[in-house]
């Protein structure tokens, strides 16, 4: 379940609103992810479908996960007790 964003424009999106800062091409397969986090009793359940790519991440992002939108963004997060935490969408690129 999500307990925290790291920013308010990945709160909007997961409240089914409209960003203007973030592509709108990416913004419902977005919230279908968010969704799938949000229903995830564990990492293991973000797994499927292995679209997702779920990996974690190192260097400044050490300690932090993340699963694909597309091949340019991603939504990246913590994970303590099975609840998910920092919850953004970045250009990871």
């Amino acid at each position: 379940m999500i307990q925290s964003f790291a920013n308010k424009e990945t709160e909007l999106i997961y409240h089914q609103e409209f960003s203007r800062r973030l592509p709108q091409a990416i913004q419902k397969v977005a919230l279908r992810k968010l969704m799938m986090i949000d229903n995830a009793k564990s990492l293991n359940d973000l797994r499927i479908p292995p679209n997702n790519r779920l990996e974690p991440l190192h260097g400044d992002r050490e300690g932090q996960y993340s699963i694909r939108i597309n091949d340019q963004w991603r939504i990246c997060f913590t994970m303590t007790d099975n609840q998910f935490y920092n919850i953004e969408i970045v250009d990871y690129h």
